[in-house]
């Protein structure tokens, strides 16, 4: 047993730790994406964030108990199938530096990152575990099946994986050091194995803390739009293994069992990641929707989760779709739920940075006052001064609030693009009028995206952390030189954009498919571009499944494609076919005076890229056409 007290992370560590961060990622809706409730009380109000100060009035954090921790490495927790998970136990103890032997409440972190890593990585981990130590808490960080210290190989979020998170649960309530009430915090694979473990409902779990978790794997990070993500995922796949092959520390005590975990590590875990790239990029099955996704997809199994759960997601955040699609079904049983979307990337939200500006207090006070609620049940938490649902309102720079996700009372707006947009040149329209008929040349240049925020986002915000003041980031007007812009006259009146958007572009190509990648932007008077939000679409997985996209009051807003290799099928050349865009969602408040704007290009790069089979014909430029005949529009809700 080790004593220490909490350190800072090494910057070293802590840059390794955030891309391993960003790793956790997986996940995006598909059931959740069913049309809105045609009835019912709104359930949406919009209100500017009262602010830090009034929430600290109306709660405070309850002080320290203990004034440092202790921690035992390496305790085994064996699985059902015989096969042995390692965790660490922080523990309290007090100022006469005697360790704390009552039974207390467990927090539970379930990480593929390495637990001992993860110990120097402080908010990067989703929080310092010792603010909860200190005030009465333990803390057990496990290493997943096949990484870290544990033994097995490494199947990320397959069905025994997910097994496994129930399971860490029952054998946590049952050890003689908990009282027998568990709880659950951590971000985005973290976060992930939080769904999962409460849809097991394992005995004594009272409450989780995900923080930017997925939900639908396939359509929110692996292959948005159908084209491979090749920015996020092979970091996050040789993030897993990197730290997968750093020695395990039961090594000193136990040389050979460390010795059979590492070579199961660097054997298995690399055969199943070489497979599966290769297989995703040479279109195999892994390129498509089907089984091998489902089982990963915490939408999936969300609908049997009834415990308390509070979600923080980013609006630039790798699960900017899914999280919210989470929220919305726990919200819509009735299951205790609050969610805070603010401006962040992925290590951002990881790491709880600027949490306090939503106006309850930093992340550890949350987790705090949500544990102190419904684990310890302490009187007096006052949850009900924080709002199911707090949104930051990107253009005017405030917080709002509300309770439904996508409430009854949204109204579907539609801008309809119109004329000749060219390249580089002037402007096509975008109108609410009758649009005039034209024809717009995309072309397909394999450097578009990079200069722009998508290229921070889509690497899990390491982009950023290396080069926080890269004008792209803030000004998409570069990148938006490279494709054609269709954008409104000053707006007359403020716009209000709510949720997600569908671009429908009536499209032409010579190849038969391609890309398309649409950006929405607010254009200021002064020029700026602020890229709201953007979304893909492959050609050639244009199917729609009405069944499964939503609505707005009977006008699509965000279209469901399956993604299946029966329902690809190229565009016949000289055809004009329909193409929806899923645009990912956002909040976001156009002023009067400013433009709307949707860009359309042909990459994103380094975010997404064809299979191999499907980059030649991804090369050619493609059409989109405009007017009475071929309505291209964007629609989205508005409050």
């Amino acid at each position: 047993m080790t004593r220490r007290t909490t350190r800072r992370p090494l910057a070293v560590v802590a840059a390794a730790l955030a891309a391993t961060t960003a790793v956790a990622l997986a996940s995006v809706p598909a059931s959740a994406a069913a049309p809105s409730p045609a009835s019912g009380a709104p359930a949406w109000s919009v209100a500017a964030a009262a602010g830090p100060a009034q929430a600290a009035g109306a709660w405070s954090p309850r002080p320290e108990q203990y004034p440092t921790t202790t921690t035992e490495r390496d305790l085994a927790i064996p699985m059902s199938d015989g096969t042995v998970l390692r965790g660490n136990l922080m523990r309290p103890v007090d100022a006469a530096g005697r360790v704390e032997t009552r039974r207390l409440p467990v927090v539970v972190t379930i990480t593929a990152y390495n637990k001992n890593v993860q110990d120097q990585a402080g908010g990067l981990g989703g929080g310092d575990g010792s603010y909860l130590v200190k005030r009465g808490y333990l803390q057990l960080t496990v290493d997943a099946r096949g990484t870290g210290s544990s033994a097995g190989t490494w199947c990320a979020f397959c069905s025994r994986e997910g097994k496994d998170f129930g399971e860490v649960m029952t054998w946590a309530a049952k050890q003689s050091w908990s009282n027998g009430s568990t709880a659950m915090r951590g971000p985005s694979y973290m976060g992930i194995a939080q769904m999962f473990a409460a849809a097991d409902r394992p005995a004594g779990l009272k409450a989780i803390f995900p923080q930017v978790p997925g939900a639908d794997v396939y359509r929110d990070v692996v292959a948005s739009g159908g084209a491979l993500d090749v920015g996020f995922i092979p970091l996050w796949i040789g993030l897993v293994n990197g730290t997968a092959i750093i020695p395990p520390y039961l090594s000193a005590t136990d040389p050979a069992g460390g010795l059979g975990t590492l070579v199961t590590h660097l054997l298995g875990n690399g055969a199943f990641s070489l497979d599966l790239l290769v297989s995703a990029l040479g279109g195999g099955e892994p390129a498509y929707d089907g089984a091998f996704y489902t089982q990963r997809s915490p939408i999936e199994v969300v609908s049997r989760i009834t415990t308390p759960t509070f979600l923080v997601a980013g609006e630039y955040d790798l699960f900017q779709r899914g999280t919210p699609l989470l929220y919305e079904n726990l919200q819509r049983r009735g299951v205790p739920t609050k969610m805070i979307v603010g401006p962040w990337d992925h290590l951002q939200a990881s790491g709880g940075q600027g949490l306090e500006s939503a106006g309850y207090g930093n992340l550890g006070e949350l987790q705090l006052r949500w544990f102190d609620h419904y684990v310890k049940k302490l009187p007096n938490q006052r949850l009900s001064d924080i709002a199911g649902l707090s949104y930051f309102e990107q253009g005017s720079g405030r917080w709002v609030r509300g309770t439904e996700w996508m409430p009854s009372s949204l109204t579907p707006r539609t801008f309809r693009l119109s004329g000749t947009a060219r390249t580089a040149g002037s402007a096509g329209g975008l109108t609410t009028g009758t649009p005039t008929a034209g024809r717009t040349t995309v072309p397909a240049i394999p450097v578009q995206g990079l200069c722009s925020r998508s290229t921070n986002q889509w690497t899990a915000g390491v982009v950023g952390l290396v080069m926080p003041d890269l004008p792209c980031f803030t000004n998409n007007q570069f990148n938006d030189t490279l494709g054609p812009v269709f954008e409104t006259a000053p707006l007359t009146s403020d716009v209000v954009v709510h949720g997600p958007l569908n671009a429908r572009l009536y499209t032409s190509t010579p190849t038969g498919d391609g890309m398309l990648s649409v950006t929405v932007s607010d254009v200021a008077p002064d020029g700026t571009v602020s890229r709201l939000t953007g979304g893909w679409q492959v050609v050639s997985h244009r199917a729609l499944d009405t069944t499964r996209s939503r609505y707005v009051r009977g006008t699509l807003v965000q279209p469901h494609h399956p993604f299946t290799k029966q329902a690809q099928a190229p565009l016949a050349a000289g055809t004009v076919a329909p193409v929806d865009v899923e645009v990912f969602p956002t909040r976001a408040r156009l002023a009067k005076g400013h433009r709307l704007r949707v860009s359309v290009q042909g990459f994103d790069v380094p975010h997404l890229l064809p299979t191999l089979g499907s980059l030649l014909p991804s090369l050619a430029p493609m059409t989109v056409h405009t007017g009475p005949q071929h309505p291209s529009a964007l629609t989205f809700g508005t409050p």
